[in-house]
């Protein structure tokens, strides 16, 4: 655990406003998570409950065992908040005026309020996560109250995923499928023109055109969705360009989706890449090393095994295969295909987030959902990579998609 003690502490007297908020009978330390809803995945994932203003979860330890969670959060939400957020309690900041008042600063306001429930509350010591902006480390140090930074803690949470996140998940990686698979299904059922550029009707199609059809698919789902990654030929030899302009018969495109949906707040995230035409030997020898590489992260997963010893996996399969790991030296043509990225990440609030794949990635837990993603990338050939989402369970893991992944979607 970090402590911050750099700012002096200001003692006050007597509170100034009768403790009717809250009752006694609580420990002197509490932890304390704050930010704006829709915008921290930390908070949000506490409370269940997305909104654009400050807001701050107050948890209070009970003398005896159990804990007491107090929401504050602005007025006009209270009623909205306690039909659904996780908490036991729900104020609005006026609720908890210090004695010097409240800025009009909303966020300055919150912390300032989420201080003076503390203090009323007997709290003298509180733990606050990574995510917590620091106005609220300033309002408790104001208050006299010493502050520690958990690092570790609200990672951990939101690490194991819960029935009702893996339930999201697997609907938002369900509806990316139905994208993905609408891509590339886009590419393969194209036409050619005499000089290879494939056509959509009378139009090249493009990049961007695929992306507008992928947008439409999952804005009718309910998705927000990030620039998709399409990328043809050389330019998929970055693993995250995103492609532009005139897609090519014969040359790999890389399909990589990873859309928020709107109401849960969870992503999905795969990866598919397709052939028009004839594959050639090279892609096929590219292709067939990334599905066992795959293949091989896939069957090392399980809980209490380590990110970094998934990667390892994923590295001999590649190495066996002829092709080289890590990103190449500036003295290096790379002349060969080779995988400059870890295996894989977690995802759930965001679409990266603990833990990773790759090297000193920590041990996974029961309930971690991660990405199995290895690529290969050549500069003159392209890019293929393959990715699906996993739920790590005590023996192994529960893939949440169903797409196959080979190169042709005829």
């Amino acid at each position: 655990m970090h402590r911050q003690r750099e700012m002096p502490k200001q003692q006050h007297g007597s509170p100034s406003v009768p403790l009717t908020e809250v009752s006694s009978g609580f420990e002197p330390i509490a932890v304390l998570c704050a930010g704006i809803p829709a915008q921290s995945a930390t908070l949000y994932h506490a409370i269940r409950f997305s909104v654009g203003d400050p807001a701050a979860l107050l948890t209070l330890r009970r003398i005896g065992g159990g804990t007491h969670r107090v929401l504050l959060i602005r007025d006009i939400e209270l009623e909205r908040a306690r039909s659904t957020a996780r908490a036991d309690a729900f104020h609005a900041p006026a609720a908890f005026t210090p004695a010097r008042g409240l800025s009009g600063n909303r966020e300055t306001a919150t912390a300032q309020a989420a201080a003076e429930c503390l203090r009323r509350s007997g709290v003298r010591q509180v733990q606050i996560d990574r995510s917590t902006p620091s106005v609220y480390w300033h309002a408790l140090v104001e208050a006299g109250i010493d502050v520690s930074c958990d690092l570790d803690s609200s990672v951990a949470r939101r690490r194991t995923k819960d029935a009702q996140e893996i339930a999201w998940l697997r609907q938002c990686q369900a509806d990316t499928e139905v994208a993905v698979r609408l891509a590339c299904e886009l590419v393969a059922r194209s036409h050619a023109a005499a000089d290879g550029t494939l056509m959509h009707g009378s139009e090249p199609l493009t990049s961007e055109l695929v992306r507008r059809a992928i947008d439409a698919c999952l804005l009718e789902r309910g998705y927000q969705n990030p620039e998709s990654i399409v990328a043809g030929g050389a330019m998929g030899s970055d693993c995250h360009a995103h492609g532009h302009g005139p897609l090519r018969t014969g040359e790999p495109v890389i399909i990589d989706i990873f859309p928020r949906q709107r109401q849960s707040m969870y992503h999905g995230d795969c990866t598919r890449t397709v052939v028009h035409g004839a594959v050639s030997p090279d892609i096929a020898r590219m292709h067939a090393a990334v599905a066992a590489a795959k293949h091989a992260a896939l069957v090392t997963v399980r809980a209490g095994v380590t990110g970094e010893c998934v990667h390892a996996a994923t590295a001999r399969a590649i190495e066996a295969a002829g092709f080289l790991m890590g990103l190449p030296s500036s003295t290096d043509h790379w002349n060969d295909a080779r995988m400059t990225h870890g295996t894989g990440h977690g995802i759930g609030l965001e679409v990266h987030e603990p833990p990773l794949l790759a090297h000193q990635g920590p041990p996974l837990v029961v309930g971690d959902v991660v990405t199995v993603e290895p690529g290969l990338y050549h500069p003159r050939i392209g890019g293929i990579r393959i990715e699906d989402m996993v739920v790590v369970t005590e023996d192994g893991f529960e893939n949440l998609g169903s797409l196959p992944e080979g190169l042709n979607w005829k």
